[in-house]
Order: C-alpha cells, then sequence, then structure tokens
C-alpha cells in the first residue's frame, strides 16, 4: 500500500494554454472529456476555443448540485453594474474538491455588500477584490425589476462614490 502518491494533475495540453505562472487550486473532470480549473486569479471554464477565464470577482453566483456546478458571471457595464450573463453549467464527472474551492473563492472575493433603494426598486452595493489588484473595486448590481436608467444610474454613481469614500476613510484608520 502506498502512503504517499502523486496528486492527481489535470491534463498538461489545458494547463499549457493558462497563462505563465498561473497555478491550478483544483480542477474537475467534465462530463464529455473538458475539465474545470480553479486558479488564484480565477475559474477556467472549457470552451471550444480553450479554458476561459471567470475572474472570481464577476462570479455573481455559484452553485453545486446534483452532479452540476452552475456559474452566472457578471459583466461589468461602465465601471458601475454588474449584470448577469446568461448561467454557465458543467456536469462535473469528477469533482474533486472543485465546488468547495470555488465556493471558498467566491465568498472571499466579497469584502462587503449591502442593499440599498433607488427609484424603482433598490440595489446591491458590492465591494470586491480583484485578484492581482490591491483594495476593492466597487460596483452596483439592480434587484429585479429595479428599472436600468439614468436617473437609477445617477443615484447608483452617487451612492458608490459615498461608498468608495467612506471604505477609504475608514481603511485608513484601520492602518493609523
Amino acid at each position: 500500500m502506498k502512503l504517499f502518491h502523486p496528486r492527481d494533475a489535470p491534463p498538461a495540453d489545458v494547463v499549457a494554454r493558462l497563462p505563465a505562472g498561473e497555478r491550478v487550486l483544483s480542477w474537475a473532470d467534465v462530463a464529455g472529456g473538458a475539465v474545470v480549473l480553479a486558479t488564484p486569479r480565477g475559474l477556467w471554464w472549457p470552451s471550444p476555443e480553450g479554458p476561459r477565464e471567470i475572474g472570481w470577482h464577476l462570479v455573481n453566483r455559484a452553485v453545486w448540485q446534483d452532479g452540476r456546478l452552475c456559474v452566472t458571471e457578471a459583466e461589468v457595464l461602465d465601471d458601475l453594474l454588474l449584470v448577469d450573463r446568461p448561467e454557465l453549467a458543467a456536469e462535473l464527472s469528477t469533482p474533486r474538491d472543485l465546488p468547495p474551492t470555488v465556493r471558498k473563492r467566491v465568498d472571499a472575493s466579497v469584502v462587503r455588500s449591502e442593499v440599498h433603494p433607488v427609484i424603482g426598486g433598490s440595489a446591491r452595493f458590492v465591494a470586491r477584490h480583484v485578484p492581482g489588484e490591491d483594495g476593492v473595486r466597487w460596483w452596483a448590481r439592480l434587484e429585479s425589476d429595479t428599472p436600468d436608467t439614468d436617473q437609477v444610474r445617477s443615484a447608483l454613481t452617487e451612492r458608490l462614490a459615498a461608498l468608495r469614500a467612506q471604505w477609504q476613510e475608514e481603511s485608513g484608520a484601520a492602518q493609523r
């Protein structure tokens, strides 16, 4: 019986397509022969062109259920709004420790989140760590049925400016 054995490694041809210096934290086999990789920068999702990176700061939702990993990626509009892209789903034939790694990384990217009323509804304001950047980035995500209007965007811009200023003040006070 072997006490020590090499850890499973993802396919070398997939790893070779990653940017130089990127290291794999976890991975899973996808039904059909592809793989999903988790790295410090993000989730590498299979596509016909090769693995496509989804930064941890852009994963709005990740659900592991009944052998499927479903991920909702956000698109950033005007460095203001996070808007959901269509959900991606993969049937994981060998999940390994990918699902808990995804949960941990997504949770760690969110520094602060709060819902605040805006004209015609509400918005979630979120501060997230962006891999490879210092500090946090702030964005807003409109809650369901809240219209994307010029008035709403103006209110979002004002609220984000106030939250950024408050964050800088709190961060500065904590460093003193």
